[in-house]
């Protein structure tokens, strides 16, 4: 891997890092759903921008796909499969995943 990309994922994931400690920090505030759902869907996208760099030619490789696991992990630890498998699509992939 590059300097240069290392770097720009090492800057997004302390972006992650910043915006998962401001959601923390508001949800203690009781900062309004409208706020909370913005925050939260700005950190998908972030989480989706990195996992697409990690996945990616030139830098897609087991390793990187540890790194996506250990972001997903951190990120989003508590959250049990079944609660957001809501679309039927996802469902059948996963049962084919785990079958």
């Amino acid at each position: 891997m590059k300097k240069v990309e290392v770097l720009k994922l090492m800057d997004l994931i302390e972006d992650i890092k910043k915006l998962d400690d401001l959601i923390v920090l508001s949800r203690k505030k009781k900062t309004s759903d409208f706020v909370l759902n913005q925050y939260e869907a700005k950190k998908i996208k972030m989480v989706g921008s990195i996992i697409n760099e990690l996945a990616n030619p030139p830098i897609q490789s087991i390793e990187s796909y540890l790194i996506i696991k250990k972001i997903l992990n951190k990120y989003y630890p508590n959250i049990a499969e079944d609660e957001l498998i809501t679309d039927s699509d996802i469902g059948k992939i996963i049962a084919v995943i785990e079958g």
